[in-house]
Protein backbone atom coordinates (compact mmCIF):
# COMPACT_ATOMS: atom_id res chain seq x y z
CA UNK A 1 0.00 0.00 0.00
CA UNK A 2 0.88 3.60 -0.90
CA UNK A 3 2.30 6.01 1.82
CA UNK A 4 0.45 9.20 1.33
CA UNK A 5 1.65 11.25 4.42
CA UNK A 6 4.23 13.11 2.36
CA UNK A 7 2.61 16.00 0.25
CA UNK A 8 2.94 15.47 -3.38
CA UNK A 9 4.95 18.24 -4.74
CA UNK A 10 2.72 20.14 -7.30
CA UNK A 11 5.00 22.65 -9.35
CA UNK A 12 3.19 25.86 -10.55
CA UNK A 13 2.35 26.76 -14.27
CA UNK A 14 4.71 29.42 -14.79
CA UNK A 15 3.77 32.39 -18.11
CA UNK A 16 6.29 34.37 -19.90
CA UNK A 17 5.27 37.18 -21.46
CA UNK A 18 7.95 38.24 -23.77
CA UNK A 19 8.57 41.27 -26.11
CA UNK A 20 11.89 42.63 -27.49
CA UNK A 21 13.40 46.22 -28.60
CA UNK A 22 15.41 46.35 -31.74
CA UNK A 23 17.51 48.82 -33.45
CA UNK A 24 15.06 48.22 -36.74
CA UNK A 25 13.54 45.60 -38.29
CA UNK A 26 16.12 43.54 -40.46
CA UNK A 27 18.10 40.47 -38.59
CA UNK A 28 21.08 41.26 -40.49
CA UNK A 29 21.88 44.51 -39.48
CA UNK A 30 19.74 45.55 -36.49
CA UNK A 31 20.40 44.05 -32.76
CA UNK A 32 18.47 43.60 -29.66
CA UNK A 33 18.15 46.81 -27.11
CA UNK A 34 16.09 45.07 -24.36
CA UNK A 35 14.55 41.55 -23.88
CA UNK A 36 11.32 41.79 -21.73
CA UNK A 37 9.92 39.15 -19.81
CA UNK A 38 7.07 39.23 -17.66
CA UNK A 39 6.54 36.06 -15.61
CA UNK A 40 3.06 35.53 -14.27
CA UNK A 41 1.82 32.28 -12.49
CA UNK A 42 -1.09 31.85 -9.56
CA UNK A 43 1.60 32.94 -6.62
CA UNK A 44 3.59 35.39 -8.47
CA UNK A 45 4.28 38.08 -11.14
CA UNK A 46 7.17 39.53 -11.76
CA UNK A 47 8.89 41.12 -14.98
CA UNK A 48 12.80 40.76 -16.12
CA UNK A 49 13.98 43.53 -18.23
CA UNK A 50 17.58 42.56 -20.10
CA UNK A 51 18.97 46.23 -21.20
CA UNK A 52 22.11 46.05 -23.54
CA UNK A 53 25.15 44.41 -22.97
CA UNK A 54 22.98 41.82 -20.53
CA UNK A 55 21.26 40.51 -23.19
CA UNK A 56 23.22 37.29 -24.18
CA UNK A 57 21.82 33.00 -25.05
CA UNK A 58 22.72 32.78 -21.30
CA UNK A 59 20.65 35.46 -19.67
CA UNK A 60 17.18 35.04 -22.07
CA UNK A 61 17.34 31.72 -20.87
CA UNK A 62 18.33 31.92 -17.06
CA UNK A 63 15.10 34.76 -17.53
CA UNK A 64 12.89 31.81 -19.07
CA UNK A 65 13.86 29.35 -16.44
CA UNK A 66 10.94 27.11 -15.15
CA UNK A 67 8.68 28.65 -17.63
CA UNK A 68 6.11 26.32 -19.48
CA UNK A 69 4.49 28.56 -21.98
CA UNK A 70 5.79 32.26 -23.71
CA UNK A 71 3.27 34.02 -25.06
CA UNK A 72 4.25 36.94 -27.74
CA UNK A 73 2.35 39.29 -30.05
CA UNK A 74 3.61 38.53 -33.86
CA UNK A 75 6.77 36.76 -32.04
CA UNK A 76 6.81 33.66 -34.18
CA UNK A 77 7.79 36.34 -36.95
CA UNK A 78 9.87 38.84 -35.49
CA UNK A 79 10.94 38.14 -31.45
CA UNK A 80 11.97 34.79 -31.79
CA UNK A 81 13.54 34.82 -35.10
CA UNK A 82 15.41 37.67 -34.00
CA UNK A 83 17.14 36.01 -30.92
CA UNK A 84 17.29 32.93 -32.70
CA UNK A 85 19.69 34.98 -35.47
CA UNK A 86 21.49 36.92 -32.80
CA UNK A 87 21.52 34.81 -30.27
CA UNK A 88 21.26 31.41 -31.53
CA UNK A 89 18.56 29.97 -28.78
CA UNK A 90 15.21 28.50 -30.31
CA UNK A 91 12.89 29.71 -27.81
CA UNK A 92 10.58 27.11 -29.92
CA UNK A 93 12.97 24.20 -28.44
CA UNK A 94 11.81 23.69 -24.69
CA UNK A 95 9.05 26.24 -24.15
CA UNK A 96 5.38 26.09 -25.70
CA UNK A 97 5.14 28.80 -27.96
CA UNK A 98 1.43 31.20 -28.06
CA UNK A 99 1.38 34.21 -30.45
CA UNK A 100 -1.14 35.93 -29.17
CA UNK A 101 -1.66 37.95 -32.95
CA UNK A 102 -3.25 34.81 -34.57
CA UNK A 103 -5.72 34.95 -31.54
CA UNK A 104 -6.62 38.27 -32.07
CA UNK A 105 -6.92 37.30 -35.74
CA UNK A 106 -9.15 34.72 -35.07
CA UNK A 107 -11.39 37.18 -32.97
CA UNK A 108 -11.46 40.21 -35.92
CA UNK A 109 -8.76 42.04 -34.53
CA UNK A 110 -5.96 42.76 -36.90
CA UNK A 111 -2.90 45.42 -36.88
CA UNK A 112 0.03 45.53 -34.50
CA UNK A 113 -0.24 45.23 -30.36
CA UNK A 114 -1.10 48.88 -29.94
CA UNK A 115 -3.50 48.44 -32.42
CA UNK A 116 -5.18 45.87 -30.77
CA UNK A 117 -4.96 47.11 -27.38
CA UNK A 118 -6.95 50.48 -28.25
CA UNK A 119 -9.81 48.15 -29.97
CA UNK A 120 -10.01 46.26 -26.97
CA UNK A 121 -9.89 49.60 -24.22
CA UNK A 122 -6.20 48.37 -23.37
CA UNK A 123 -5.18 51.55 -21.64
CA UNK A 124 -1.46 52.65 -21.99
CA UNK A 125 0.60 55.81 -19.97
CA UNK A 126 2.94 56.24 -22.93
CA UNK A 127 0.75 56.37 -25.91
CA UNK A 128 3.34 58.52 -27.95
CA UNK A 129 5.67 55.87 -27.87
CA UNK A 130 5.69 53.15 -30.85
CA UNK A 131 8.28 50.59 -32.53
CA UNK A 132 9.69 53.76 -34.33
CA UNK A 133 10.11 56.39 -31.29
CA UNK A 134 11.90 52.93 -29.41
CA UNK A 135 14.49 53.25 -32.02
CA UNK A 136 15.06 56.85 -31.71
CA UNK A 137 15.02 56.66 -27.57
CA UNK A 138 17.67 53.90 -27.77
CA UNK A 139 20.00 55.74 -29.99
CA UNK A 140 19.42 59.18 -27.87
CA UNK A 141 20.60 57.08 -24.84
CA UNK A 142 23.80 55.63 -26.85
CA UNK A 143 24.37 58.54 -28.56
CA UNK A 144 24.09 61.14 -26.00
CA UNK A 145 24.04 59.08 -22.65
CA UNK A 146 20.32 59.88 -22.20
CA UNK A 147 19.28 58.37 -19.28
CA UNK A 148 15.62 59.79 -19.53
CA UNK A 149 15.63 58.40 -23.07
CA UNK A 150 17.02 54.83 -21.31
CA UNK A 151 14.10 54.82 -18.65
CA UNK A 152 11.11 55.77 -21.08
CA UNK A 153 12.12 52.94 -23.44
CA UNK A 154 12.49 50.66 -20.59
CA UNK A 155 8.36 51.90 -19.12
CA UNK A 156 7.30 50.88 -22.63
CA UNK A 157 8.96 47.74 -22.93
CA UNK A 158 7.86 47.00 -19.61
CA UNK A 159 3.94 48.02 -20.62
CA UNK A 160 4.04 46.06 -23.76
CA UNK A 161 4.69 43.02 -21.58
CA UNK A 162 2.23 43.34 -18.86
CA UNK A 163 -0.19 44.56 -21.44
CA UNK A 164 0.20 40.96 -23.04
CA UNK A 165 -1.07 39.11 -20.46
CA UNK A 166 -4.05 41.59 -19.80
CA UNK A 167 -4.70 41.02 -23.78
CA UNK A 168 -4.42 37.23 -23.16
CA UNK A 169 -6.92 37.02 -20.34
CA UNK A 170 -9.24 39.06 -22.59
CA UNK A 171 -9.20 36.94 -26.09
CA UNK A 172 -9.86 33.83 -23.91
CA UNK A 173 -13.65 35.18 -24.09
CA UNK A 174 -13.18 35.66 -27.79
CA UNK A 175 -11.13 32.09 -28.53
CA UNK A 176 -11.77 28.78 -27.11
Amino acid sequence: MADFTEPYPIREHLEAYLDIETTGLSRDYDGITIVGVYLFSELKAKCIQLVGDEISAESVLKALEDVDTIYTYNGSRFDLPFLYCLLGIDLTDGFAHHDLMYDCWKANLYGGLKSVEKQLGIKRKLNEVNGYEAVRLWWRYVDNDDATALAKLIKYNREDVINLKILRDMLLQYVA
